[in-house]
């Protein structure tokens, strides 16, 4: 089994909170995900990035997120576009951990740069 497999049985959920979410401009990389619902992570710190947020795993007043039921193709596709590296996961621009949600434990992912000079959304 590899480690994709492994993943997606751990965890068969994604939560997402910037551009991936409903009705901005990386929501079509969710084709065919089911939406399972919101919820607000106090486990979870946004920053602006710019173009795009990042999350910490640091507490917060709560980030909102958009939680999706996926499968192994859309993880692997997920992480292209967040440039998370399976063999080497602190070296790529993101990680991921699970966090729990309302909807079951999912893939979150984590900013890996420093965000000491980013702004906290």
């Amino acid at each position: 089994m590899d480690h994709l497999q492994r993943d997606i049985q751990c965890c068969p959920r994604v939560a997402v909170y910037g551009t991936l979410k409903q009705g901005c401009h990386n929501h079509y990389w969710l084709e065919g995900a089911t939406l399972l619902g919101r919820d607000r992570l106090t486990a979870l710190t946004l920053y602006d990035l710019g173009p795009y947020p990042g999350a910490k795993a640091e507490v917060s007043a709560g980030a909102v997120v958009e939680v999706y039921a996926i499968n192994a193709e859309q993880l692997a596709l997920l992480d292209q576009l967040e440039g998370y590296f399976a063999h080497a996961p602190r070296q790529g621009l993101y990680n991921r951990a699970i966090f729990p949600t309302q909807h079951g434990e999912a893939w979150c992912y984590l900013y890996n740069a420093e965000t000491q000079n980013e702004t906290r959304i």
